[in-house]
């Protein structure tokens, strides 16, 4: 089954778009894994001025982004206490945070994971009728030809065939939904890197994998079937196709916002260049301070836009 859509489709008005009639019918919806409820917690009230959704790997990196653009944006925590809340806080599985006009959410690791949240955030903005709400992940990668610590802004992403679609199977049937980037948003973001910038930022490629070890092509996994040589021809590859992160969520990310009416952008940085090897060996404090460069440039982004919107009133 194609579900490819019109892609100009992704620049009409930017309300989010929950295309399901059956939640027409529920007067109660449950939001179960970030635990809220369309009935009984006001979301409107609560989560109606969000603009800006930014999701990342884990719950701690995901507060410690709250504490820095609270601070950039000049902003309360939610609740106005002291450090950032986990608003999931009756469940263990993903954490949300808010400061401002900004939620943090953690999405887990793979598509699988970061879908139910994203679902389930999508559900949130609607119902709370969030206006012109822009999503981001923020994440980390393996980077082909470029220098670890480098941020790579994605302007196309592709499955492991390299090709621009997410395939899966929906009762029994296998779909196949378009990964359309909003590469003028991308192209937007990316004007917000600086000269003066300790790492470098690029236009480029992402390969979304299936998974961490044989879907990336590495040989250290418990399992492995392919040889160093198979491995170098098949990164050559996709590097000679213009890939130049992988990582395995941006897939899911993309299609999903494509699917609500959201623009959607991906930022990851690289950890390592894949052609020189597959385990990730920076020491623990190189690795701390490059998780947060693509936090510096979404930080920016949204600095800019937030300071529009007061402006404008």
């Amino acid at each position: 089954m194609d579900t490819t859509t019109d892609d100009n489709d992704i620049k009409q008005n930017r309300t989010v778009r929950v295309k399901n009639p059956h939640l027409l019918k529920n007067t109660v919806d449950h939001l179960y894994h970030i635990s809220l409820s369309n009935t009984s917690d006001d979301l409107e009230n609560r989560f109606g001025d969000v603009k800006f959704v930014c999701f990342g790997g884990t719950p701690s990196r995901m507060s410690k982004f709250t504490q820095f653009i609270s601070s950039e944006l000049g902003v309360k925590y939610y609740g106005d206490v002291g450090s950032p809340t986990n608003i999931t806080g009756s469940t263990d599985r993903y954490a949300i945070y808010k400061a401002g006009p900004v939620l943090a959410v953690s999405h887990g690791i793979g598509i699988p994971s970061l879908s139910i949240v994203l679902q389930e955030v999508v559900k949130l903005v609607h119902y709370a009728k969030c206006q012109d709400v822009e999503f981001f992940r923020i994440g980390t990668s393996g980077g082909l030809g470029v220098e670890p610590g480098t941020v790579v802004v994605t302007e196309k992403v592709v499955n492991g065939a390299l090709e621009p679609f997410h395939h899966s199977i929906v009762l029994g049937k296998s779909v196949k939904r378009p990964a359309v980037v909003d590469k003028e948003f991308a192209k937007e973001i990316y004007q917000f890197a600086d000269i003066s910038d300790k790492f470098q930022t690029v236009l480029g490629t992402t390969l979304c994998a299936d998974d961490f070890y044989e879907g990336q092509g590495r040989i250290d996994g418990a399992f492995c079937e392919h040889d160093h040589d198979d491995k170098l021809n098949w990164l050559k590859h996709v590097h000679s196709q213009g890939v130049c992160n992988i990582e395995m969520e941006s897939l899911g990310f993309i299609t999903m916002c494509h699917r609500a009416n959201v623009k959607g952008a991906v930022l990851c940085v690289t950890l390592l260049d894949r052609f020189k090897g597959d385990m990730v060996t920076m020491d623990h404090k190189f690795l701390t301070a490059v998780q947060k460069y693509p936090q510096i440039i979404v930080a920016r982004y949204i600095k800019n836009a937030y300071h529009l919107l007061l402006k404008k009133g």
